[in-house]
């Protein structure tokens, strides 16, 4: 169980992650970020006046790059995943998303012979 707790992301922009952890009331969370099981430096949890608490995760320049990283926050005590937060970028990643269109094209045109050949038979 993660106790109660969640993450919801509520803003990603110059390389930094920020969400607001819910479920802990006024003690502090204990939620820790990881990439590829290690630790990701520089990581800030801090309350506001209304006793949110808003995680500040800065994305470390070494996973901006070729391929998919993911950051993994997760309660402290059990373990449990609360949040993914996955970069993908690349040449590898362009030729993927150039295949998934060329497919949807492919299943659109069926389908929109299929629904003429429907509209003049029916």
């Amino acid at each position: 169980m993660t106790d109660g707790l969640s993450v919801t992301r509520t803003r990603f922009a110059n390389g930094v992650w920020e969400g607001e952890v819910q479920g802990a009331g006024a003690d502090r969370p204990a939620v820790e970020v990881l990439h590829a099981g290690r630790p990701v430096p520089e990581v800030r949890l801090t309350a506001d006046e209304a006793g949110r608490w808003h995680l500040r995760v800065p994305v470390p320049p070494a996973l901006v790059g070729e391929g998919v990283h993911t950051l993994v926050i997760r309660a402290a005590g059990t373990g449990e995943t609360l949040e993914r937060v996955t970069l993908a970028a690349g040449e590898a990643l362009e030729d993927d998303l150039r295949a998934e269109v060329g497919r949807l094209r492919a299943e659109l045109d069926l389908l929109k012979r299929a629904f003429r050949r429907h509209l003049r038979e029916g």
